[in-house]
């Protein structure tokens, strides 16, 4: 009998929490929430009968639910966790306000007062990115998780104040590369409401570096020559038990200006005196593809006007272009497209990610967006852009 008792109890203490909760999240001028009803149904393929049938509601009742018009009883809140196969607080959460996390810092922080940043969890480490002060495109793109109000120098420790919910902030996936496409997909992981992909732009060395101390979860790499180079995976991530998994093939070769008037054609075209060109940054796939070629040509990089003028994205490479302050650099076809500039292949190489395994059984987000990069319409949106081959995006190899 103390065994009944002891149940009934606690079904009753899990009921009044429950209820507690589902209190809590009717939308009131003191407490907001965050309603996740919608995204996660879609992201199950799930129309709002089908879900509401296996939870025993009518269909009015979840589109009341998914627009905040009611507030599901305990029982009807565990039905749609257990048919979307998550938690009840995967689905409703209280929104935070102004929580305030510590966090190591990445990067430097620019003089003045609070700074916009984005906040990731990586294993259990806090990671704190400022977004402003560094000029790029990702300072843009990125929306910010919170501001940084605190910092000692000292520790690299700084204190944020969020500007999302803390759930949010845990599931997003930070990948590191240069390839624009990496956005699109962040779009369309997005739309399909399966996780948060924050793309941070950097050259395939220093992404494997990142990737190898633990700053983001996925490096987006680049190899000039695929068969003599992979072996050196191993040893640039170190210990770390990965897979790679192809993104796309894609073209490389100079950015010029619209018709090419200096007619750039090959390599040692660039060695001529009225040639001056813009650089990508040491390890990165651009600058080794370059100085192959150089190697290959017999000419010295002392030759080359503007060889030690550095960028670190394809994006900044045709802005020196298209501004004229350089008539050409290595970049891909796809943004040469973009920004209506002219471009010569040189070769076709693949892009890969490099995952690791321990995030990739741990985090269902990064499972997700493989799922949507081998989907039709985002291959068809990466193969408009120009230079894209996607036969064996999602193949692990």
């Amino acid at each position: 009998m103390a065994i009944d008792l002891d149940l009934t109890m606690d079904a009753m203490i899990l009921n009044i929490k429950f209820d507690i909760m589902a209190k809590s999240l009717r939308p009131t001028a003191e407490t907001e929430f965050e309603n996740r009803l919608r995204e996660k149904r879609q992201a199950a393929g799930l129309s709002q009968r089908q879900l509401g049938d296996m939870a025993g509601v009518t269909r009015q009742a979840v589109a009341a639910v998914e627009t905040n018009q009611y507030s599901p009883a305990t029982s009807v809140a565990l039905q749609f966790a257990r048919a979307l196969q998550c938690r009840v607080e995967d689905l409703f959460s209280i929104k935070s306000d102004g929580e305030i996390i510590q966090g190591e810092l990445l990067g430097s922080l620019p003089k003045g007062g609070n700074f916009r940043a984005q906040v990731t969890q990586v294993g259990d480490r806090a990671l704190i990115r400022p977004l402003d002060g560094h000029g790029g495109l990702t300072s843009l793109t990125a929306s910010a998780d919170g501001l940084i109000v605190a910092s000692d120098s000292r520790l690299r420790r700084v204190k944020v104040k969020l500007l999302r919910d803390l759930s949010a902030v845990r599931r997003t996936i930070v990948i590191g590369g240069c390839d624009p496409g990496m956005f699109i997909a962040a779009e369309h992981v997005a739309r399909h409401g399966n996780g948060i992909l924050a793309p941070w732009f950097m050259g395939s060395g220093t992404a494997l570096g990142a990737l190898r101390r633990g700053e983001i979860h996925v490096a987006g790499i680049h190899l000039a020559d695929e068969r003599s180079e992979s072996w050196k995976l191993k040893r640039r991530v170190g210990g770390l038990d990965c897979m790679v998994v192809a993104f796309a093939h894609w073209e490389e070769g100079f950015i010029v200006r619209q018709g090419n008037p200096k007619k750039i054609r090959a390599v040692d075209d660039i060695a001529k005196p009225n040639i001056r060109i813009v650089n990508r940054e040491t390890g990165s796939g651009a600058r080794r593809l370059l100085d192959r070629g150089l190697q290959a040509a017999g000419i010295s990089s002392a030759r080359i006007k503007g060889y030690r003028d550095e960028v670190l994205t394809h994006l900044e490479v045709a802005a020196r272009v298209q501004a004229g302050l350089a008539d050409a650099g290595v970049g891909v076809r796809s943004v040469a497209t973009i920004c209506g500039l002219g471009f010569v292949p040189l070769q076709r190489e693949r892009y890969d990610f490099v995952i690791p395994k321990i995030h990739y059984q741990s985090l269902p987000d990064l499972r997700n967006l493989l799922d949507v990069i081998v989907g039709k319409s985002f291959r068809a949106e990466l193969e408009a852009l120009g230079g894209y081959d996607t036969r064996d995006t999602g193949k692990v190899v």
